[in-house]
């Protein structure tokens, strides 16, 4: 088996992820563990890096473990999807982490590689990941979630905005969403998404997101998908529709302990195969990541991808 391949994001909150693989490093030096390491270097430079090692291991067995934040786990994933031969772990070192959240992952950094390295109450499983078609014949995966609408919007100025690495200085990175949360509920155009779950169709008018989930967590640890299960072959669809603003509000208020269910503005489906058109085009995210605009359609891929998690009870 090759020697396991660490891909570091240095910039993931605002740079700090550069001290979280200092620490990292220093551990696999002083276990001798033999390791490759690399950094990147630019937007999709993780999962060209990823996508390089897993070819270049020509079927052997490979562990890639992503350092940084949810969108470098995000490119590692994208890089090695066509690889069943690679099993990725993930060290978290980034703002938001949602994937340690739902998977169970240390979130203290050397912990999470103390565990990998000794293999104590972890183990190496087959996850569920949701692929997306878009623009023509694109295909992006995701582990965590997917959206269109507001949220998209949300994420997209977030990554673009200074305030992002001010507040990470601050250690108040996950404040970031709130404040654009209320900036663009001022100037978001609601639109009639159709969506069709397993070839039945449903409208929803005036509605302002929807979120596919494969884990529960979102955002920065808002519990957007209470039932979603990464290792149960579905995926968990959350649409809030024909609400106010100022009940919106409320509705992202109560979604960090999940108490968003309760609200009858908030429709939850579940299926395999999701088709998302909208009244005019609405922006989308993967992981946080951008993907374009609607049409989309969103498919399981069930116990696709190998990687290294806490064991489950």
């Amino acid at each position: 088996m090759r020697p396991t391949i660490f891909i570091i994001n240095p910039q993931a909150k605002n740079g700090y992820c550069q001290k979280v693989w200092r620490k990292v490093e220093q551990v696999l030096q002083h276990e001798n563990v033999p390791y490759s390491a690399s950094r990147t270097e630019y937007r999709g430079h993780a999962k060209e890096m990823a996508e390089y090692y897993a070819e270049q291991a020509c079927g052997q067995r490979l562990s890639i473990i992503a350092v940084g934040g949810d969108g470098t786990l995000h490119e590692v994933i994208n890089g090695t999807a066509m690889y069943p031969n690679v099993t990725v772990g993930f060290i978290p070192g980034g703002s938001g982490n949602d994937f340690s959240r739902g998977f169970g992952v240390p979130k203290d950094p050397v912990a999470a590689l103390i565990a990998i390295l000794k293999g104590k109450d972890v183990e190496t499983v087959r996850t569920d990941i949701g692929m997306v078609r878009h623009t023509g014949k694109n295909e992006t995966y995701f582990i965590n979630n997917m959206g269109a609408g507001f949220d998209a919007q949300i994420s997209e100025k977030v990554n673009r905005s200074k305030m992002k690495g001010i507040l990470n200085r601050l250690s108040l990175g996950k404040f970031v969403y709130a404040l654009f949360l209320i900036k663009e509920l001022f100037v978001y155009k609601c639109s009639t998404l159709e969506i069709e779950v397993d070839g039945r169709k449903q409208s929803f008018h005036s509605a302002w997101f929807v979120t596919v989930s494969n884990q529960p967590f979102y955002g920065g640890g808002m519990k957007i998908s209470p039932d979603a299960n990464p290792f149960d072959g579905i995926l968990n669809l959350t649409i809030v529709h024909n609400i106010s603003k100022f009940k919106l509000l409320f509705v992202f208020a109560s979604v960090f302990k999940g108490k968003h269910v309760a609200f009858k503005e908030v429709a939850f489906l579940q299926g395999k195969t999701i088709r998302i058109r909208s009244s005019h085009p609405i922006p989308a995210h993967a992981d946080g990541e951008p993907l374009g605009c609607t049409p989309l359609t969103v498919s399981v891929c069930r116990n696709e991808l190998p990687v290294i998690l806490k064991k489950r009870k």
